[in-house]
């Protein structure tokens, strides 16, 4: 009854994810390759708070989400998120997530995790690369989906909130141009126990993401040339 349920909320709210999409954002996808049947990790960049949200509505199917345990504690919004079945990442319980996303890659289904484990900086740039993503590749044998996230980083909105009695801060999206490009599979085998392998692994992952995000930023501009003279003196 309970996934019943999940479905059902799955299923309500794609639409108005979608709905917020089309209004508010300008989209634009590139897919280089249709996504591999069954298991599989779809790893984006994270330059705002809505990222889990878009992303899961563009894949077209149910996917269970890595999310700092943060989120997990705001009112609704961590009611919502539990229904759905995504995974709370806690301090210093990082294991405990991973091996939950490692039995819905087993059952078959599709993982969603940000390597930087955080927003992007608010300005520039890119958190350094967390070894989760590597490690659920290695140990499940599932392929990596990487992705590369633009959005207009100036247009972003700070909010301050306190949960759990802690002042935390997000950056959130709420108008723009939003460009998405979904890289090819990326596999990995080997030791999930050798660290540097992992963490090589990691960093693989990563400097593709920072590539099509590149490469996201690229088409959007060169589909959305600034107007010529806007900024001319008379």
């Amino acid at each position: 009854m309970t996934d019943i349920r999940a479905k059902i909320l799955y299923g309500a709210s794609v639409p108005m994810i979608k709905a917020f999409s089309g209004t508010m954002l300008n989209m634009d996808i590139d897919q280089k390759n249709p996504l591999p049947e069954g298991a599989k990790i779809i790893a984006p960049n994270h330059p705002s708070m809505i990222d889990p949200f878009i992303m899961a509505s563009i894949l077209g199917q149910r996917s269970y989400i890595l999310i700092t345990d943060v989120m997990f504690h705001v009112p609704i919004m961590g009611a919502y998120l539990r229904r759905l079945g995504h995974i709370p990442v806690a301090p210093g319980r990082g294991q405990i997530a991973i091996d939950c996303a490692l039995e819905h890659l087993q059952a078959g289904h599709t993982v969603m995790i940000f390597p930087e484990g955080a927003n992007s900086p608010r300005n520039s740039g890119f958190v350094k690369e967390r070894t989760g993503v590597a490690r659920l590749a290695i140990a499940s044998g599932a392929p990596v989906i990487p992705t590369g996230i633009f959005l207009q980083r100036d247009r972003l909105q700070t909010l301050k909130s306190v949960v759990s009695g802690k002042t935390e801060y997000s950056h959130w999206y709420l108008r723009g141009p939003y460009a998405i490009t979904m890289g090819a599979p990326m596999r990995f085998v080997g030791d999930v126990e050798d660290r540097e392998h992992v963490k090589d692994a990691a960093h693989q992952v990563m400097l593709k993401i920072m590539c099509l995000a590149a490469e996201s930023q690229q088409r959007w501009y060169r589909n959305n040339p600034p107007l010529t003279g806007e900024l001319e003196l008379p």
